[in-house]
């Protein structure tokens, strides 16, 4: 994967995010890994990570940390973190909604927004949607505020990319299927599905450090189900 990069991570502490993190690791790239929790990111005890507790839905804790601690230079940032809630349309409250867009939209943005200095045009901006984020896919009940927000993550990942194409960064979007994690588990009690975390987080790592060479502004399903 040539020379090691300066990667950002969100949602880094469980499931495809935790993943990534011990991936990234492992061939050498440098971690800033970022979560509310960072007890598990920090009980791997790896080279090249630098955990900071954050919460990416608070735009003053963002702000300071990329003041702060965040690199010099940023080669990719991977918007991993995500918020699901699966409850009827009908029982869903505002409240509800506004929790996931906080999380899933504003402050994927908020990051993107603050880290645009620090990037360049070989930088990559990888935003994780989802399947039911793409028009025409299947819909499932009970994820109208989740996957409405990563139906959001997709349009805006089509329009950073064209607003900045030619300073950079490319900006792709992976939108993936179901994949066996804490998250889908919480939503899902007893749903069990045939992808795990860590085969899907060697896929998006390596698309991260070198799906720009090939993509910019496009959001590509990461399935192997038919919608």
């Amino acid at each position: 994967m040539g020379a090691s990069k300066n990667i950002v991570i969100t949602g880094a502490s469980r499931g495809i995010g935790l993943a990534l993190v011990q991936w990234l690791s492992d061939h050498h790239h440098h971690v800033w890994a970022l979560s509310r929790n960072i007890a598990p990111i920090e009980s791997l005890n790896i080279p090249n990570v630098n955990a900071f507790s954050l919460d990416i839905s608070d735009a003053e804790s963002l702000q300071k940390w990329v003041s702060t601690s965040s690199p010099e230079h940023v080669d990719v940032l991977i918007n991993n973190a995500g918020k699901l809630i699966n409850k009827p349309f009908l029982e869903t409250t505002q409240s509800d909604f506004e929790s996931v867009y906080k999380v899933n939209v504003f402050g994927l943005a908020n990051l993107t927004r603050l880290l645009l200095s620090k990037m360049s045009t070989e930088s990559h901006v990888l935003n994780i949607s989802s399947m039911g984020g793409i028009n025409g896919t299947s819909k499932f009940p009970g994820l109208a505020a989740y996957s409405s927000s990563k139906g959001a993550v997709s349009i805006l990942t089509e329009l950073l990319a064209e607003e900045f194409k030619q300073s950079g960064p490319s900006v792709n979007a992976l939108a993936l299927g179901a994949v066996q994690t804490e998250m889908l588990s919480e939503a899902f009690p007893g749903l069990d599905v045939p992808m795990d975390a860590k085969t899907m987080a060697a896929y998006i790592a390596k698309f991260a450090l070198t799906g720009h060479q090939f993509y910019n502004g496009k959001v590509l399903p990461v399935s192997n189900t038919t919608p």
